[in-house]
């Protein structure tokens, strides 16, 4: 559970990483990813959306 986990969030971050300047829609897109990662790995919802969107509120101010 927790090295697919891994390894989906290492994917994601990946795909970051080959943008040369990160968007609203690049840390949207990557966001989605996360939450599906964390849903697949059994990490109760409601934790998941807090997670995320505290996470997006930092990235875009």
């Amino acid at each position: 559970m927790f090295s697919t986990l891994s390894d989906n969030l290492q994917e994601t971050f990946k795909k970051l990483r080959g943008h040369g300047k990160l968007t609203e829609k690049n840390i949207s897109d990557s966001l989605r990813e996360v939450r599906l990662a964390l849903l697949e790995a059994d990490v109760e919802l409601s934790v998941a959306k807090d997670f995320i969107a505290r996470v997006k509120e930092k990235a875009l101010g």
